[in-house]
């Protein structure tokens, strides 16, 4: 950690700059949406001394609620980074979304730090996504501990909410999941209801007091000793379970008398190795307080249990041509290699990078090289560009605290970054790197939109590519079949965000337009038609007439053109005027005014004149003879099929078919995953999943993903073409 003096956020505007990356922890908040989780943040970072008794930084600003967007929904809907310090440790928080449609700045949230905390609502209990976020986390090894909060609520049971995180989380080893503390219950009040004063430490037999504001500890009565020993009895050998010392065990259960300081290192070692996963409790100071109940022991939790970056193995590195490059684990004096883990924009200093370093060390006005690849799909090119880094800083609310350098393992916000879009790479210019993106959810709700005004369509196409560089989980397609722009999101609060932002941010006012999805046309039968363009009037005329026969053709054939004439009665050179002509048609439309596709055409004859005939001419004649070929005969419209793949929890299944079933799906077949889960695979028309996104989440309670992919297109059932076409022959 940087000298004491640099320690205090009010010092000379300066903030901490950690030394070596044994005094950082990066730790992510996770929870469902209400958990407590922001309310948590600011509870720990007055406990540390980082903001007044307000909540609020010293020179002003929330801790972290600095976006107006936030203020007006009332919930969090970016990630935001909150740095405390505690006993030498600078600690960066790391405060996400709870909400299942920002789970990408969930996703950068874990991909920053080194350990979770899940937080969890006494009342409200675990909900299905927070379980697959703890799921995911277990994939990876990330430590994790769990904080109960709303410890004040009247269905509050804190005993009872210790054994629902043991089930949810515990797997096939719910000792794995045991309290640390118990809680303290002060007097009855009147309700009956008796408030959580304070808490009892297991392993210490301390209690802890919060009554008056702050932390006082003393011992308990020989009558309190009783009520923990069973609690106490089961922590210890879960603890215990997880030593490196294979005889402890034995021991114990032959008498012995562990040592409280053994069991504490060996506890810490479990929560550092991912293996043991305590629970604590956790409320916010009262008017008045300056310590909030349980925040003490969360944050020692933190700096003692939770792991350094040192122990963090970082994402895969290559050159900026794919080759493997290897890496010391976190050295400050090692290659520059950092990651852009968000981006924002600030309307007085323009954009503003977080970054997570992982090698090296990052100082102000140094030049960087920024690599941005593997995100194509989402409307992000690739990049490889220098830029100088601006000012270094912490944030503290709307405050920026300026920062003197960024080593390996710590976070910082790096100013004017003007190219360097969110999971890019920043590594020295002499030495470009680039990082494995991490895994991020693929948008599935589409949004089509298009400018309010003249004055919003000169700026939509800059708002729109800064939107997409911020937010990685937003795609943006400029639709060329329906000319539609259309802005992929995960759900309906996320594209609100996105339109709020273009709007507040960047100026622009856009209309939300019906979604199309892009409809295609093809010959039922084979059919034929004469086109004859014959017209005089004075100068020279125009004529051409050519006779083709059309037929059908395997989906995904496109177009074919055959010449058949014979005998020159269609001159050489406007036979390919004569395809241009059909080619021209075919892209127009033939019924509903959508590309007709999957047709062969022949040209089998035709006239011409020796002064009147024309390229023109004949292009007109192929459009007229196409025509006329589909006016007898059946149409086809063609509509796009996804193949989809659910991912559900087993109880959910039949739900979750049958509504399959009522779009048009086709169930293709269904396999058991692991956790209760199962994979329903089904081909189902793009037309009816335009807002799967959303329907999914509220079937499955937000436990359910999906992923699709274009299939193919095949003929819609005549009802809903017909209901087509009359909507397109109203329109036009």
């Amino acid at each position: 950690m940087g000298d004491k003096a640099n320690a205090h956020p009010g010092a000379a505007g300066r903030a901490t700059a950690a030394d070596h990356p044994a005094s950082v922890r990066n730790v992510v908040l996770v929870g469902h949406s209400g958990s407590g989780k922001t309310t948590l943040v600011e509870a720990l970072a007055l406990t540390a001394g980082a903001v007044n008794r307000a909540g609020r930084v010293e020179d002003g600003g929330t801790v972290s609620d600095y976006d107006e967007i936030e203020h007006r929904q009332q919930r969090s809907v970016q990630l935001s980074l909150v740095p405390v310090e505690w006993d030498g440790i600078k600690v960066n928080l790391l405060d996400t979304p709870g909400y299942a449609d920002f789970v990408g700045e969930l996703r950068a949230g874990l991909r920053a730090a080194d350990a979770a905390l899940f937080v969890v609502s006494a009342s409200d209990g675990v909900d299905g996504s927070t379980r697959m976020v703890w799921e995911e986390c277990a994939a990876v090894g990330m430590p994790r501990a769990i904080v109960v909060t709303h410890l004040e609520a009247a269905r509050a049971d804190y005993e009872e909410m210790t054994r629902i995180c043991a089930d949810a989380f515990g797997g096939d080893d719910p000792d794995a999941v045991l309290p640390l503390y118990l809680p303290l219950h002060g007097p009855q009040a009147p309700d009956g209801h008796a408030p959580v004063t304070g808490l009892i430490g297991l392993l210490s037999q301390k209690l802890f007091d919060y009554s008056s504001g702050e932390r006082k500890d003393s011992d308990p009565g020989e009558d309190q000793l009783p009520e923990i020993e069973e609690a106490r009895n089961r922590l210890i050998e879960g603890i215990i379970a997880e030593s490196e010392d294979e005889t402890l065990m034995d021991r114990y259960l032959g008498g012995e008398q562990v040592d409280v300081k053994t069991l504490i290192e060996d506890l810490e070692r479990a929560v550092a190795r991912g293996t043991f996963f305590p629970v604590l409790a956790a409320a916010p100071a009262a008017d008045g307080a300056r310590q909030g109940l349980g925040t003490v022991e969360v944050l020692e939790l933190i700096t003692r249990g939770f792991p350094t970056p040192l122990e963090r193995q970082a994402p895969a590195v290559t050159t900026v041509d794919g080759k493997p490059r290897e890496l010391k684990l976190c050295d400050p004096d090692g290659p520059l290699v950092a990651e852009v883990v968000k981006t924002a924009s600030d309307p007085y200093v323009g954009r503003i990078s977080m970054v997570r370093v992982f090698s090296g060390t990052l100082r102000p006005d140094q030049t960087v090289h920024v690599s941005g690849h593997g995100l194509e799909d989402r409307g992000h090119e690739d990049h490889d560009v220098d830029e100088r880094i601006g000012a270094l800083s912490a944030p503290f609310g709307k405050q920026q605290r300026t920062l003197s350098h960024a080593i390996a393992g710590d976070l910082a916000c790096v100013a004017k970054l003007s190219r360097a879009e969110t999971g890019d790479t920043l590594s020295a210019k002499d030495d470009p790197l680039l990082m494995e993106p991490w895994q991020m959810p693929d948008p599935l709700l589409p949004l089509a939109i298009q400018a309010h005004s003249k004055a919003d369509e000169d700026k939509l196409s800059q708002g729109l590519s800064r939107l997409v560089a911020e937010d990685p989980t937003m795609r943006l397609e400029q639709n060329q079949a329906t000319h539609q722009v259309v802005l992929w999101a995960l759900g309906e609060a996320h594209a609100d965000v996105a339109l709020e932002r273009l709007r507040s941010r960047y100026g622009v006012q856009v209309d939300v337009v019906p979604h199309k999805v892009s409809l295609r046309e093809t010959f039922a039968s084979g059919s034929a038609g004469r086109g004859r363009h014959v017209k005089q009037s004075g100068g020279h005329g125009q004529y051409a007439i050519c006779e083709i026969e059309v037929e059908p053709l395997p989906g995904g054939s496109g177009i074919e053109f055959v010449d058949k004439v014979v005998g020159g009665a269609v001159p050489r050179q406007f036979i390919p005027s004569v395809e241009k002509g059909v080619r021209a048609q075919a892209a127009k439309g033939v019924a509903a005014g959508h590309p007709l596709v999957d047709i062969r055409v022949t040209l089998l004859d035709g006239k011409a004149h020796s002064v009147d005939s024309s390229d023109a001419a004949f292009q007109t004649a192929g459009a007229l003879a196409l025509r006329e070929a589909a006016a007898d005969v059946k149409i086809h419209l063609l509509e796009p099929v996804a193949e989809v793949s659910v991912l559900v929890g087993d109880e959910y299944v039949g739900a979750v078919m049958s509504d399959l079933s009522g779009r048009r799906g086709r169930v293709l077949g269904t396999e058991q995953t692991s956790g209760g889960r199962t994979v329903i695979k089904a081909e189902v028309p793009e037309i009816e999943i335009g807002r799967y996104a959303i329907d999914l989440r509220s079937m499955s309670h937000g436990t359910a993903r999906f992923s699709r992919r274009y299939a193919r297109h095949e003929p819609m059932p005549q009802q809903i073409a017909e209901r087509i076409r009359e909507e397109a022959r109203a329109a036009s």
